[in-house]
This record gives C-alpha cells, sequence and structure tokens, in this order.
C-alpha cells in the first residue's frame, strides 16, 4: 500500500508540474508572438517565422521561471490533497507531513538536475538559434562584436566617415594577438589595411605594436611603425561587459568548456556566476516546495483557496525581487559573486527548514 501511496503522490505532482508548465508556456507564446510581429512587422516574412521563432525561445523563459513554477504545482498538488481529505488518509497509512513534504522535495530536486543536465542544453542550442536568427534582420548593424571558433571579431561605425572590420586570433585579458584591421570608406571601399601581432586595448585608444600600414590608395603603400595608435569605440572592459550575459550558455558547456570560453574573452567571472547559479536551480526547487507546504499544510490550514493562491503571488514576487538584488549586488561588485548566487538559497532554505519542522505534527 505504501508504494502504491507513495506513487500516487510522485504521478500527480509530475502531473501537476506539467500542465503548470504547459500553461506558462502557452501563455509565454502569446505575450511573445506579440512582440515578435512588431520585430517582423515591416520584414517580408510569413508569419511562421515569427511563430517558429517564439516557439523556441520561450523554453528558456520556463527555465528561468521554473522556481515559481513548482511553487505553483506544489500548491496545487497539497490544496487538491487537503480538500479530499486525502492527507488524513495519508497519516493513516503512516504518512506525516513531513514524509510527504520529503516526496515532493526530493522530485522536486531531482528534476532540477534533469533539467539542468538534458532540458537546459536543448534550450541554449534554441536560445543561440533564436539570437543568431534574429540578428540577420535587426536593422543597427553599424557596431557589431562576436566570437567564434577563429577568434574575435568587431565592425564598428567611426564618425560616420569610415567602416572597421577588426579581427583578432585570440584575446588575452586586454591583449589581441595577431590583429587585423580592414578599414572602408562610405562607399564601404576598401583603403586600408592594418596588421599587428599584438595591440593593447585597455583604453579606447588602442596601442599597437610591431605594425604594417597598408595604404590602398591609386598606389598602394606600405609603412611600418614599433607602435601605432587608433581610436576605437571599444575598450576591454567594454567587450567583456557584452559577454556578461551567458545566457546561451548551458550547464554542461559550463563545466565541460569553461576553458575554452576564458579563451574566447568570456568573463571569467561571470562565468564562475552563471554556473553557480545553475548549481542553485535544484536547491532552490526544494526550497520553493518547501515554502508551499508551510503555507498549505500551517500558514493558512484554515483559509480558502484563493487565499492560498494571493499569499503564494506575493511569496513568490518577494522571492524574485530578493533574487535580482542579490544578483545586482553581486554585478556592481558590492558583494562577491558567489556570494549573491548562493544567498538567496541559503537564507531561504534556513527560513523553510523551520517552518517544516513546525508542519510535522499538524
Amino acid at each position: 500500500m505504501n508504494k502504491i501511496l507513495l506513487g500516487y503522490i510522485i504521478i500527480n505532482y509530475l502531473k501537476k508540474i506539467l500542465i503548470v508548465t504547459s500553461i506558462f508556456y502557452l501563455f509565454g507564446l502569446i505575450l511573445n508572438l506579440f512582440q515578435e510581429l512588431e520585430f517582423f512587422r515591416d520584414v517580408d516574412e510569413s508569419f511562421a517565422t515569427p511563430l517558429a521563432l517564439t516557439a523556441i525561445y520561450v523554453p528558456s523563459i520556463i527555465i528561468e521561471i521554473l522556481p515559481f513554477i513548482i511553487f505553483v504545482s506544489s500548491m496545487w498538488l497539497l490544496i487538491n490533497m487537503r480538500d479530499k481529505r486525502e492527507l488524513l488518509i495519508f497519516k493513516v497509512y503512516g504518512f506525516s507531513n513531513m514524509k510527504i513534504f520529503f516526496i515532493i522535495s526530493l522530485v522536486s530536486f531531482i528534476f532540477g538536475w534533469i533539467v539542468l543536465s538534458f532540458f537546459n542544453p536543448i534550450s541554449s542550442v534554441m536560445t543561440k538559434y533564436y539570437e543568431k536568427t534574429k540578428s540577420r534582420y535587426a536593422r543597427d548593424v553599424d557596431h557589431l562584436i562576436s566570437f567564434n571558433k577563429n577568434g574575435l571579431w568587431i565592425k564598428e561605425t567611426i564618425d560616420n566617415s569610415e567602416e572597421r572590420i577588426i579581427y583578432a586570433k585570440k584575446d588575452n585579458d586586454g591583449l589581441l594577438e595577431d590583429l587585423t584591421i580592414f578599414v572602408f570608406n562610405q562607399n564601404f571601399d576598401l583603403k586600408e589595411k592594418i596588421v599587428s601581432k599584438q595591440a593593447n586595448i585597455k583604453d579606447f585608444d588602442w596601442i599597437l605594436s610591431d605594425v604594417s600600414v597598408i595604404k590602398i590608395l591609386d598606389e598602394i603603400s606600405v609603412n611600418k611603425f614599433e607602435v601605432y595608435k587608433i581610436k576605437s569605440i571599444y575598450n576591454h572592459e567594454k567587450i567583456s561587459n557584452l559577454f556578461k550575459n551567458t545566457h546561451t550558455l548551458s550547464f554542461i558547456e559550463l563545466i565541460t568548456k569553461h576553458e575554452d570560453l576564458k579563451r574566447k574573452g568570456y568573463n571569467k567571472e561571470f562565468l564562475f556566476e552563471s554556473l553557480n547559479k545553475m548549481i542553485t536551480l535544484p536547491f532552490f526547487l526544494v526550497i520553493m516546495a518547501a515554502l508551499a507546504s508551510i503555507l498549505t499544510m500551517h500558514t493558512l490550514k484554515n483559509a480558502k483557496n484563493f487565499r492560498f493562491i494571493l499569499v503564494g503571488i506575493i511569496v513568490c514576487v518577494i522571492i524574485f525581487y530578493f533574487k535580482d538584488l542579490s544578483n545586482a549586488l553581486g554585478q556592481t561588485n558590492r558583494i562577491p559573486l558567489i556570494i549573491s548566487s548562493w544567498i538567496p538559497v541559503v537564507s531561504l532554505g534556513i527560513f523553510g527548514f523551520i517552518g517544516i519542522l513546525q508542519i510535522n505534527e499538524k
């Protein structure tokens, strides 16, 4: 009988997670579709293009709000069990409140790791495709920067008079190696090529070393310089800041390709922060399940369902603001990044642990 009851809890909990996730996916699909339709308003594309892009982008949002989904699913499960008097039946067969919570939290914890290991990499691939596709239709392409397997590529427009396409084989903490700069006029005719062994880009005035400047006018001329300076709209900090957002990187990539990502120019501190934020996900799901259990089994045990929903929404809003505040403190160097990732988990975990101890005898 215990195995049957255990299976009943697990299956019903997973069903509710699936239903809640589907509802949020549909809701996100509708909201984001309007944004994509606005983006493609002046583009000669069928309705299928924005619809497809929306469909592949929304899963990344679902993963972001997964703690809220777990919270809603846990509350829904426990409210149903309470209203149907199933909690009393389970107690007869030895399932205390604590045991029921343990089952829900264990499922949430395992589910979190499954999401990180399998769904997150798939979502990462879809997000990369989404951004790559959207970039093809972007109207403002005066300034672009990207990394690929060959190195760093930069496109910039200087004073609306010339355009540069810059390539560097490697960015070594503000020192670009094997640098090539193609300079074009307003008609996009190549007028100059600059080749340098190394460039210091820590300031906006780049300092190039061992330089060959090839002028392409009526006649081609080559001038060599030991040191050569150019002004750019980018410096190392600005380039690094563009890669603070690591949302397109999967959990598996952050673990297996950490060193390779640093060589490509990703900020190592923000890579570390992103990895820690992902690792906290399974623990955060357990905490959200705990808070749902506290509200359902203890705090509002005699309240009506609409009050559960209202209090649940308020709790989730407070928690997500708390997480955003912690992340902001970390990204502005007010507190260490690793602390900013774990403070919400640890503090809410302590609160949840105390609350769970209270519901055991209810």
